[in-house]
């Protein structure tokens, strides 16, 4: 079975809420679920949030939508990957992030398909360099590598970015990329961590959605060909803010533990 969790939470550092900010008077993360429900190769959605009170509102919404919902840790996102895969019997996971409102749901079937195909491990549209915009971010893996990763991973990135663990250590996992056939589409921003970001996706919703419901990655390069004001939106922000900030908080764990050790040594 093939299962994809969609990580969110309200307790965003940047954009506070954002998933559930109306786009046409509709939560945002509802677009998201309703364009990875026309994938061909899922067969379940869920969304993963956290047990925390702070996330009632987005477990209510999302589960009045018709979706399922899982909640667990916080602040361990991987433990929480691992106990949503279980939870529902998956064999592979895909793993998409809550701040994705424009996926594509073909080229999440693509990735899927490539996974499926080498028999992979772990298969990404974004292992080393990323050649779709920021946003259409698509992520596999068989749970056997999924739960592994949980297992092993100590780092506070690697349980905070689920699958950084296994991309370390293609010694232990056989992984494989998609790349976008033309030419790359690395430096377009679609994904919503920035109040320009969700102006932009907003816009592109505005414009698109009406006519077409299942519009795809294709239609928006359109959009944005007629229309190239909107890719200044939401221009100057770096891709991944979120990991080199994780990238800190393990220099200063990887710290704690040291000292620990000397104090252990010490007594």
């Amino acid at each position: 079975m093939i299962l994809a969790i969609v990580q969110a939470r309200l307790s965003s550092s940047r954009l506070p809420g954002k998933v559930l900010r109306p786009i046409m008077g509709r939560a945002m993360i509802l677009y998201e679920l309703e364009r990875l429900s026309r994938s061909r190769r899922i067969d379940n959605i869920v969304l993963a949030t956290s047990e925390d009170e702070s996330d009632d509102p987005l477990a209510e919404t999302v589960r009045d939508a018709g979706f399922t919902v899982f909640r667990g840790n916080l602040g361990d996102v991987l433990g929480r990957y691992d106990a949503c895969a279980k939870a529902f019997g998956a064999a592979h996971v895909v793993r998409i992030t809550g701040d994705c409102p424009l996926i594509d749901p073909a080229i999440v079937d693509a990735v899927i398909d490539r996974h499926l195909s080498e028999g992979n491990d772990y298969t990404s549209n974004t292992l080393g360099e990323a050649t779709y915009p920021d946003g259409l971010d698509t992520e596999v893996m068989r749970y056997a590598a999924l739960e592994r990763a949980y297992r092993e991973a100590r780092l506070p990135s690697e349980r905070e970015h689920v699958t950084q663990y296994i991309i370390k250590h293609p010694e232990l996992f056989k992984q494989g990329g998609l790349r976008y056939a033309g030419e790359s589409l690395g430096r377009l921003r679609w994904t919503v961590d920035e109040p320009e970001d969700f102006l932009f996706v907003e816009s592109v919703y505005e414009r698109l959605y009406l006519e077409r419901k299942d519009f795809a990655m294709r239609d928006i390069l359109d959009l944005l060909e007629k229309q190239p004001d909107l890719t200044h939106l939401n221009e100057g922000f770096t891709r991944n803010e979120g990991m080199k900030k994780s990238l800190e908080e393990d220099k200063l764990w990887k710290g704690e533990v040291s000292s620990c050790r000397k104090s252990e040594k010490e007594v």
